[in-house]
């Protein structure tokens, strides 16, 4: 009995279910703090934003902006949900590295362990893929319904 209790035996397994509330879970927030800042306030943000890679502010706010006003709504309902996984990656990573400068502890370490912890829900969504709740496995059967007729 207390076996089944510490496995958790009684709740249903799904790594679907898993899949999708790891999706809701990280791009809802994103969205919903950086994307809807960055969609809406646009112009005010690239008097200011940083050129970590030296491409110009705007062309940098551009890449930020799809990262996180397109395709984090891409994640929540799973579509091309590993090319937007691996956009929001790359995004995270050079905020990381080039605006952050890798930093986890100390009294700027603020944003580092938030950091790390969407890095590796980006890296898990862009390995595992978006799962069965999603349109991107809708449009796999689809393609599979097709190609067997």
């Amino acid at each position: 009995m207390l076996k089944r209790f510490l496995r958790l035996d009684f709740l249903p397994r799904s790594h679907d279910c898993g899949l999708l509330a790891l999706r809701l879970g990280v791009a809802i927030p994103l969205f919903l703090k950086h994307g809807t800042e960055k969609l809406f306030r646009f112009h005010a943000m690239a008097a200011h934003f940083p050129n970590p890679l030296h491409i110009g502010a705007v062309p940098s706010l551009i890449f930020a902006m799809i990262a996180d006003g397109i395709c984090m709504p891409l994640l929540m309902v799973g579509l091309a949900t590993r090319w937007a996984a691996l956009w929001q990656f790359v995004n995270l990573f050079v905020a990381w590295a080039f605006v952050h400068h890798f930093v986890f502890f100390g009294p700027h370490g603020d944003h580092g362990e938030l950091i790390v912890l969407y890095l590796a829900a980006m890296l898990t969504l862009f390995l595992a893929g978006a799962g069965r709740y999603s349109i991107d496995a809708r449009l796999e059967d689809r393609r599979s319904e097709i190609s067997n007729r």
